[in-house]
């Protein structure tokens, strides 16, 4: 049975996430209120895997989880990359016109604001967590209230699907890693199989250094698909890249990243896995 840190409670996106990726496995689902309550569910039990977002299609990434990974130790062991969709549910005697307040996670609020716009009368009040507004609205029966959420939240806690799909943009996508304890990762995926990396690396406040480095993977190979800069605190106008690259040999992009290595005032493999 895997053991699964989520955050989020059931039927949110994060457990949608660990239900389809472990969907061949039998799994024991954590759930945790915050990011940094997930890897200190990890930390605490070598057995237990993560799963995280990291980025969306349209929200963009999720910076402070990049700085909660590196620091955690924790390494990449796969990815998931989900279809963001929303529906507007509420207790089964309600209907949209009796919705006079509608609560929700702040990005589905606004992945959603064309819906919201065309119906005026309902009042936004925001929520920590999709999932966890359906529950409220089940738990406390609260009349013309409805929530934005996965209709399989709506379905878990007894609410009806008022109305599917109603976020703007249809190509809604947020990728999720799939994180375990570095020395379990091999239980995970066989390094020699992956085709895919995330590594992070600084370099010097210097002219042309990131081209440098970037010339290298060029050189190998080795395609970038993702670039993400991040401040170092303390130290001013020097900066982490994180990088996910993809290869189809294992061997050349060891060299890639051997040869890069002294280009860097430091590089971290976070983690090797096969990509979506």
């Amino acid at each position: 049975m895997a053991r699964i840190a989520i955050q989020g409670i059931k039927g949110s996106f994060h457990d949608i996430a660990a239900s389809e990726y472990f969907a061949e496995e039998q799994a024991d689902v954590i759930c945790c209120d915050t990011f940094e309550a997930l890897f200190r569910q990890m930390k605490a039990d070598d057995e237990v895997v993560g799963v995280m977002a990291i980025e969306n299609t349209i929200a963009g990434s999720l910076l402070h989880n990049y700085e909660l990974l590196r620091e955690s130790g924790m390494t990449i062991v796969g990815e998931h990359k989900l279809h963001i969709e929303h529906c507007l549910a509420a207790l089964p005697d309600d209907g949209v016109s009796d919705i006079h307040e509608v609560n929700s996670h702040p990005v589905a609020l606004m992945q959603c604001r064309g819906y919201l716009e065309r119906h005026p009368g309902m009042k936004v009040v925001e929520a920590y967590d999709t999932a966890g507004a359906a529950a409220m609205i089940a738990e406390q029966q609260l009349k013309h209230h409805a929530a934005i959420c996965h209709k399989a939240a709506a379905e878990r806690y007894g609410l009806k699907v008022l109305r599917e799909s109603i976020e703007d943009n249809k190509h809604n996508f947020t990728r999720f890693l799939i994180l375990a304890d570095k020395w379990k990762a091999d239980k995970y995926r066989d390094v020699q199989q992956t085709n895919k990396s995330s590594l992070v690396f600084a370099l010097k406040h210097e002219e042309g250094s990131l081209s440098q480095v970037l010339s290298i993977f060029s050189f190998y190979r080795i395609n970038l698909t993702k670039i993400q800069s991040l401040p170092i605190i303390g130290r001013e106008w020097e900066y982490l890249f994180y990088v996910d690259v993809t290869y189809d040999d294992y061997a050349r992009y060891r060299l890639c990243i051997d040869a890069a290595r002294p280009l860097t005032g430091e590089i971290e493999v976070l983690g090797e896995y096969i990509g979506k």
